[in-house]
């Protein structure tokens, strides 16, 4: 901190101002806000689980699934969601895009609650033509970056995944954590 007030920061502004990994570690707990408003069981694994964020239960406690949070400032075009994304991980594993406003902003938050089947197809596809396709300057796209993103609503092509379908379907993870195991033999 510096007594020159042009240059002087709180500590609190630092905490929020460009650094992504708050905004993000900060969706994750709305996101399991929202899953326990909704009577689940939600518990942030605070990166100690590979590829869950979330990990979801009825109250039960005899069906899970998997949720792995994707943060994106609303407004903007696309959402980054890494190569991992391409791959199913099955019925129990959702993907959530959270929209989280700028502190100070008066913006809504935004959710796409997308099972990852869907975003897999969605981001493989996606990926696929972006790789196809010449750059703006003709070259071509390295088929060896990890970057992945998805379109949302307001920058949708025709040939994209309209998530739009998945805005604030928490019914999805609901449904499924409803649904009772088979019995066993």
């Amino acid at each position: 901190m510096t007594s020159d007030p042009e240059h002087a920061t709180s500590s609190a502004s630092q905490s929020h101002g460009g650094d992504k990994s708050h905004r993000g570690n900060a969706a994750q707990f709305f996101v399991a806000g929202e899953l326990c408003r909704r009577g689940l069981v939600a518990v942030v694994t605070l990166g100690n689980c590979p590829n869950t964020d979330i990990l979801v239960s009825n109250t039960a406690g005899d069906r899970f699934c998997h949720v792995q949070v994707k943060t994106f400032v609303p407004g903007i075009k696309t959402v980054s969601v890494g190569k991992k994304a391409e791959r199913d991980f099955g019925s129990s594993f959702f993907w959530i895009l959270a929209g989280i406003p700028k502190p100070e902003s008066d913006g809504a938050f935004v959710y796409y609650i997308v099972p990852s089947r869907v975003i897999a197809r969605a981001v493989r596809e996606d990926f696929d033509r972006w790789v196809a396709t010449p750059g703006k300057k003709g070259q071509q796209h390295d088929a060896a970056t990890k970057f992945r993103r998805l379109r949302l609503p307001r920058a949708r092509r025709p040939e994209d995944l309209d998530l739009s379908q998945y805005e604030n379907r928490w019914d999805l993870i609901e449904r499924h954590l409803a649904t009772r195991p088979a019995a066993r033999p």
